[in-house]
């Protein structure tokens, strides 16, 4: 009689195990399934921000490059031009200097 009983509980410990097993065979596939739409979901991010990157900042700096571009070619003009703009351009150098120094001034003492 003790092996009879033995059978039934064991067949029944079989059933609790196997539904633990499935449901928790269950939760994987889950947790497995958000992982994947989590890892799809930063694909599309990294691409969308890839996409900005190349080709808004690519725009960006080319614009930058034909303004730089620009005042570089005015500022050689100026330069070459003869000695009135030379000394124009001595005096918006030491200005541009002067307001550097009056704002770095300004800024450390705010913070203090």
């Amino acid at each position: 009689m003790a092996d009879w009983n033995r059978g039934q509980n064991s067949s029944a410990m079989d059933e609790v195990l196997d539904a633990e097993n499935k449901r928790m065979t269950d939760n994987l596939a889950n947790k497995a399934s958000r992982l994947k739409l989590l890892a799809l979901d930063i694909d599309r991010e990294t691409d969308t921000q890839n996409r900005y990157l190349i080709d808004g900042m690519d725009s960006d700096f080319s614009s930058v490059t034909g303004l730089l571009t620009g005042s570089v070619k005015r500022f050689s003009g100026m330069v070459k031009s003869g000695r009135d703009n030379r000394k124009l351009l001595c005096y918006i150098s030491i200005g541009v200097v002067v307001v550097f120094f009056i704002l770095y001034f300004l800024v450390s003492h705010a913070h203090t």
